[in-house]
């Protein structure tokens, strides 16, 4: 993925609220079933980590970006935004 295509996609995830949010008992098999599931409706997702999760949200953003094969955009403090496009007529075109 390009720069141009990141920052493309990073203005797209500046107005979207979190769709899942990784609490205390950090990354369970189940959140991260329920964001590759949520990638069959949405090509971008936002995800936080709350204060009470003690795991460093880079590594939670890498983890799942690496079992739901999806690209990691960006991380900025607790929150990071995933992209996964659809396979057959994307919604979201890239710029070149």
């Amino acid at each position: 993925m390009t720069s141009k295509q990141r920052a493309y996609l990073k203005s797209l995830a500046s107005n979207l609220n979190p769709t899942f949010q990784v609490g205390k008992a950090s990354l369970t098999p189940e959140i991260t079933e329920a964001i590759r599931e949520s990638f069959n409706n949405n090509e971008l997702i936002k995800v936080s980590v709350l204060k009470n999760c003690m795991d460093d949200p880079r590594e939670i953003a890498e983890y799942i970006a690496d079992r739901t094969h999806s690209e990691l955009v960006q991380v900025i403090g607790k929150r990071f935004v995933l992209y996964k496009p659809f396979k057959e007529n994307p919604k979201i075109e890239l710029p070149k």
